[in-house]
């Protein structure tokens, strides 16, 4: 099972998962000097440090998907590591965010910024995991401008629109082997528009409505196959939901919210062709 040295946080599901697995599991960084052709699995799970050495996860993930069963498969993970596959997800008629897309040094990033006036926005790099790098403000502020242009001369960019429904919470549903398993509530701390538990965030149990389920449902099936494990976060943008982003490298899936699902989650990795 796969993490990284310099863990950011606990992880809540390791140990769930380990007991469920009922087998000898080892727990390794992803950068560990290790002979891979030795496991029948090599599972990822908390590498929370990819997104800051991408080429070399990347690299690495090739590595190891040529000497043994890498879950989630390699194609998948390349594919989920850039969030340029939001667009290819909106492609396919699955409601996004609203998202500005700004290449690394584009000469008209402050132009995207104008256009939203003095709203609210959100900007965050396009390869990044919760929240890391992630800044909130009005689009006509100096300081929006200044963190869009740093974050810019480093790589690509997502601009999008702040919406005040991360107030309630954003909704994350979660599927294990092609099935639904359990969806959970992350509520912000008050004042804050980030919902990850490294910032106060909580996570409660959730129903999904129906409309939840089939905007998850259409993301999922708009990726690429193979996956063992995803989480599908969303908002609400005027009543309806909107993806915010599709998890299926590292994402938390909140195992001990729901009695049983490290168990389906135990299941589905033995199952995985």
């Amino acid at each position: 099972m796969i993490t990284c040295a310099d863990m950011p946080k606990p992880d809540s599901d390791g140990a769930l998962l380990m007991q469920a697995l009922g087998e000898p599991v080892e727990l390794l960084s992803w950068d560990a000097d290790a002979d891979w052709s030795r496991f029948s699995r090599v599972v990822l799970r908390s590498p929370w440090d990819y997104h800051t050495r991408l080429p070399e996860f990347l690299a690495w993930a090739r590595r190891v998907a040529a000497r043994s069963r890498l879950l989630n498969p390699l194609p998948v993970i390349e594919w989920n590591s850039h969030k340029r596959y939001l667009f290819d997800l909106q492609r396919q008629g699955v409601a996004i965010v609203p998202t500005r897309f700004i290449e690394r040094d584009e000469p008209a990033a402050a132009a995207a910024l104008a256009a939203f006036g003095g709203a609210e926005v959100v900007v965050k790099p396009a390869v990044s995991i919760g929240a890391f790098g992630a800044l909130r403000g009005a689009a006509d502020s100096g300081a929006m401008a200044d963190h869009l242009r740093a974050l810019a001369s480093e790589g690509d960019v997502l601009l999008q629109p702040f919406l005040p429904a991360i107030a309630d919470g954003e909704v994350s549903l979660i599927f294990f082997g092609g099935r639904f398993s359990h969806a959970v509530r992350k509520v912000p701390q008050a004042g804050d528009f980030r919902c990850q538990d490294l910032y106060g965030g909580v996570a409660l149990p959730h129903e999904p409505d129906a409309d939840e389920r089939a905007l998850a449902e259409a993301a999922l099936a708009a990726a690429p196959a193979g996956w063992v494990y995803a989480r599908v976060d969303m908002l609400r943008l005027d009543a309806r939901p909107v993806l915010i982003e599709l998890e299926l490298i590292e994402p938390s899936l909140f195992l001990d919210t729901a009695p049983g699902s490290a168990d389906r989650l135990a299941a589905a990795l033995r199952a995985a062709p």
